[in-house]
């Protein structure tokens, strides 16, 4: 796709890479748009009924145990985004499509309380958003995050979300109840306090100020939070940790943590396009820098390195953050949720005997 094509103002990815595992694309699902209105600037959802909700993580890199995502694609159209590849699985392009197809998994709540109910089921916490963003603005109309913290209340379950959108303030009602019981913990990703950077990065996100906002919201109501920086990109946001780290300190967050931008399969040729347009003075600093952390690449597959980099940068990045953190943030240890509170409600409509 020619980079000579006009700027798609909203939209994180301006090409639309060809699919690596099918020679034809679902690009058939958009045959209803009239060319003249751009078709890149408007986005179809979906719905989907999968047969499972809750996946098991294997990665030493992630901190999770389950992952549950009720949306596949994301509104907000963040440009590294590592999620853009699993796209590919469903027929599109990790580019444009990722971000104006939006698959929507009407049946999460159902599937979760399905596997809750399991008497092999295992109880540890599910994040909620470990591939896609479950507060992206079709969530307003949904409202499938809403039904599965309902079922984590009503199964005592813990839960902890992941999200860079001020929506989730909707729900504060469930989250503090959850909270009450040590039930749940919530991560704010913030990349940028800069609000020209954080619009070409991540154009349909919150604002900088409104995720500042969000964090002092569920702080106020007895919420854990911990801030995301992720991620940080050499020449582009990597001289605000010290910035960042006071800011949410200021707001009440208990920890903070990072990682490096990791452009994984197709995400290298739509950042390295993105960074050409909207920053052609430093494009290939940025870039250089990447491949010095990434071992040459933009790119890192090994665990232990492929989220935090190595080398001189890496490690001066990494020195940064404690430094910040010592600063700016308390020293308290971020709470251990709890798993043993889990319980099955009773949903025969008998009184149990014993």
């Amino acid at each position: 796709m020619s980079n000579n094509l006009p700027y798609k103002n909203g939209r994180g990815a301006q090409i639309n890479p060809h699919n690596r595992f099918f020679s034809q694309e679902k690009g058939d699902d958009f045959d209803d748009i009239d060319p003249a209105e751009e078709p890149e600037l408007k986005t179809k959802f979906i719905q989907v009924h999968p047969k499972t909700i809750v996946n098991k993580l294997s990665s030493p890199d992630v901190g999770m145990y389950y992952s549950l995502n009720p949306y596949q694609g994301c509104e907000h159209g963040c440009t590294y985004c590592y999620a853009r590849p699993t796209h590919e699985y469903w027929g599109y392009s990790p580019g444009t499509d990722f971000e104006r197809i939006i698959l929507v998994k009407q049946n999460a709540p159902e599937l979760l309380e399905e596997a809750l109910n399991k008497k092999s089921w295992h109880v540890q916490p599910i994040s909620i958003s470990g591939n896609t963003d479950c507060y992206q603005p079709c969530e307003r109309e949904y409202k499938i995050t809403r039904r599965l913290l309902e079922i984590m209340l009503k199964y005592r379950h813990p839960v902890g979300i992941i999200t860079k959108n001020a929506l989730i303030t909707r729900d504060l009602d469930i989250l503090e109840e959850l909270a009450k019981l040590n039930l749940v913990a919530v991560s704010i990703s913030l990349t940028s306090l800069k609000e020209e950077l954080r619009r070409k990065l991540e154009p349909r996100t919150a604002t900088s100020h409104k995720k500042l906002e969000t964090i002092e919201r569920l702080t106020q109501h007895g919420i854990p939070v911990n801030v995301m920086m992720a991620p940080i990109i050499p020449a582009l946001n990597d001289d605000e940790i010290f910035s960042i780290a006071e800011a949410v300190g200021k707001r009440g967050a208990l920890s903070m943590h990072h990682t490096i931008v990791r452009l994984n399969g197709p995400n290298g040729e739509i950042f390295t396009d993105w960074v050409t347009k909207n920053y052609p003075d430093r494009a290939e600093k940025v870039l250089n820098q990447l491949r010095e952390m990434h071992g040459g690449k933009l790119s890192d597959s090994r665990f232990g390195t492929r989220m935090k980099g190595e080398g001189v940068y890496a490690l001066s990045i990494q020195r940064q953050m404690q430094l910040a953190k010592k600063r700016f943030l308390p020293n308290l240890p971020f709470p251990r949720l709890r798993t043993d509170l889990f319980t099955r409600p009773d949903t025969s409509g008998q009184m149990k005997l014993f």
